[in-house]
């Protein structure tokens, strides 16, 4: 993979990676390199194997003013004087979530630390995350009502699970901002602090206690948890069954406790990377 240039990315002795939104000029706002390096960035992390949790920041004022407004003037054509052109507006989109499917689906956990405005396509991003952590001054804001369209790269589909329908409905009508302190008490986010570096500062350090379990049973952890989600309570635990009967290791159990006992870190192996089957031709 090219070096990023809307995103840096790093990693930790303590197996966390951190990629870092870096384009506060422009707001962080997001355009087809922005789209294209995040999804090479977590194909990466979720073939490679090796990081055991990811933490999401970004720089300057807001952590992402969302979509820039100029793509759709000029790299991307939504044709809708056609109903051939309307039709390809859902592949475009489909495309599109696959992107912020990847934080989803991803094979570790992903903390989101937000600053500033959460705008439009941010909140699409965000919502993939499995935590986030925010400033007191971060807002969240379902800004594409504001612009004349529907939100549509995921906060619609996932925001419901997160906080109350109706809180949604109001953000999502109205395009007004959910400030950080209302956001920490309907669930939208796990704890606000005064400073971005302390809320960095603590989405690593979340993100290093993550990183000191077993990556399988955290992979394990994340699969049960997201399917739980979207299935009723019998579906889940039969789910369940399954998957603790594919990753159940004696080893692991063992070593966590002694390792707890003996008050030292364990030593776990780390999640198999992925071959691609096209790749092997």
């Amino acid at each position: 993979m090219n070096t990023p240039t809307c995103f840096s990315l790093s990693s930790t002795d303590d197996h966390v990676a951190h990629l870092v939104l870096n384009r506060p000029e422009a707001m962080n706002t997001m355009h087809p390199t922005f789209w294209r390096e995040l999804d090479e960035v977590l194909t990466q992390l979720h073939t490679e194997g090796t990081a055991r949790a990811l933490v999401i920041s970004s720089t300057g004022k807001h952590f992402s003013a969302g979509m820039a407004l100029e793509t759709f003037s000029g790299a991307i054509a939504m044709d809708d004087q056609s109903p051939e052109g309307r039709a390809a507006i859902f592949d475009l989109l489909s495309d599109m979530q696959a992107t912020f499917t990847k934080i989803e689906a991803l094979r570790i956990p992903v903390i989101c630390a937000i600053q500033g405005g959460c705008i439009g396509g941010a909140v699409d991003m965000v919502t993939a995350a499995c935590i986030r952590y925010a400033t007191a001054d971060a807002f969240f804001c379902i800004q594409e009502i504001n612009i004349g369209m529907v939100a549509d790269v995921g906060t619609l589909q996932r925001l419901p699970k997160l906080i109350p329908f109706a809180v949604v409905k109001e953000m999502a009508y109205t395009g007004r901002r959910l400030p950080a302190q209302r956001a920490l008490a309907y669930g939208l986010v796990n704890e606000v602090f005064d400073t971005p570096e302390a809320m960095l500062a603590a989405a690593l350090q979340c993100a290093k206690e993550i990183a000191s379990k077993p990556p399988i049973a955290i992979w394990g952890t994340k699969q049960a948890v997201n399917y739980a989600r979207d299935h009723s309570v019998e579906d889940s635990l039969r789910q369940m069954g399954w998957l603790q009967g594919a990753i159940w290791s004696n080893a692991h159990v063992r070593e966590s406790i002694t390792a707890m006992k003996e008050k030292r870190a364990g030593s776990f192996t780390p999640l198999s990377a992925l071959q691609s089957f096209k790749a092997l031709g």
